[in-house]
């Protein structure tokens, strides 16, 4: 963990500053400055590195029955997320690895090498019920590792071939990449995307999810999708009172100009140590509004920073939540958005893989 006594700085094409311990440590570093930082400040220092390390997974289909979420079932290629986005709610996942939901969430990674193994070996189970799978519930399965591994491209070929159906969740452009497999699952009904825009604000963008696409280009995405056959919505999430709620009709009217046909959004969620890590943020880039800021999200969570109850924690509650509530119902309507809660995608074509033969088939 880091336990520099240099002043405390935004590093670019990070997210987090610092490297605080996860809440599962036993040790805790304290910060001292002997008054030698200002001989000791190197602007040239290098900057942390992205290290990938293999983990061979035993299982890789995860699953939920929280009433708020849509889908039962996911799979996450990666653990950790380049992208670097400080609000992500799956920082403090990275607790469970002893690793900091910090700057190691954003540049210690785990790339699940085995995947489309074990995706295969986890289908072909009789007791296996079909239902859709989300890539990307907790990381995005097409951060810049993905280039090099393509284990979320890996996936998609062993759900193609079963004919099974799943719906992506990225914030970055790479998914055209694999128009290749997924127009022609479109053409099945057993894909949708999501394409995750929050702001329309590249400076924003810049430093809340430094290493995510632009804005612009999901908007493309977006549009690249949808003219390729592939059903694409938008997911404004999260929302972050004074920050990027103003941003909320545009980002609406632009995804529904470039094809997108469904929307959701969420307002910001704070668990475990992300409280502090946002704080942090706030400090370093909105100094100034920062004291505002907290004050809404408090708000929306009943007097503190972050509640967990399913029935607001996607939401919130309060004054400035019901706005937010009406605003996007507003832009819904005007713009002809379905709910993202509404998808149906066909489980019937299901066909189980097979497992390698050294006779091969003969039908």
């Amino acid at each position: 963990m880091a336990d520099s006594f240099l002043p405390l700085q935004a590093l670019k094409g990070r997210g987090a500053a610092s490297n605080p311990e996860g809440r599962f440590e036993s040790i805790r570093h304290q910060a001292e400055d002997d008054g030698w930082q200002s001989l000791l400040l190197d602007e040239q220092a290098p900057r942390p590195r992205t290290e990938v390390t293999e983990e061979r997974a035993r299982s890789v289909i995860t699953r939920n029955d929280s009433p708020d979420i849509h889908f039962n079932q996911a799979l996450n290629p990666y653990r950790g997320c380049e992208h670097g986005c400080i609000y992500c709610f799956a920082r403090p996942s990275h607790s469970y690895l002893n690793l900091s939901p910090g700057l190691d969430f954003e540049t210690k990674l785990r790339a699940k090498s085995n995947l489309a193994e074990v995706l295969r070996h986890e289908l072909a189970r009789p007791s296996y019920t079909v239902s859709p799978i989300n890539i990307g519930s907790n990381t995005d399965p097409y951060q810049p590792v993905e280039r090099r591994w393509k284990l979320t491209r890996a996936a998609l070929e062993v759900l193609a071939e079963c004919r099974h159906p799943c719906t992506i969740v990225t914030k970055n452009a790479m998914v055209e990449r694999d128009l290749d497999i997924l127009a022609p699952m479109a053409r099945d009904n057993l894909v949708q995307v999501f394409v995750s825009v929050n702001s329309l604000d590249n400076h924003l963008a810049a430093k809340l999810e430094p290493r995510a696409s632009a804005p612009h280009r999901r908007i493309q995405a977006i549009r690249t999708l949808r003219e390729a056959g592939v059903p694409v919505g938008v997911l404004v999430a999260p929302i972050i009172p004074a920050l990027n709620d103003s941003d909320l009709e545009a980002v609406l009217e632009q995804a529904a100009d470039a094809g997108a046909t469904c929307a959701g959004y969420t307002t910001l969620r704070l668990p475990y140590e992300l409280k502090a890590l946002f704080r942090e943020w706030l400090a370093l880039h909105v100094p100034q509004r920062a004291g505002h800021v907290m004050s809404l999200i408090q708000q929306m969570h009943g007097g503190r920073d972050y509640d967990s109850d399913f029935t607001t924690r996607m939401r919130g509650q309060g004054v400035f939540a019901e706005l937010i509530r009406r605003r996007f119902d507003v832009a819904c309507r005007k713009h002809g958005f379905g709910r993202a809660r509404e998808l149906w995608l066909d489980t019937t074509k299901f066909t189980p893989p097979r497992k390698p033969s050294p006779q091969g088939q003969l039908f």
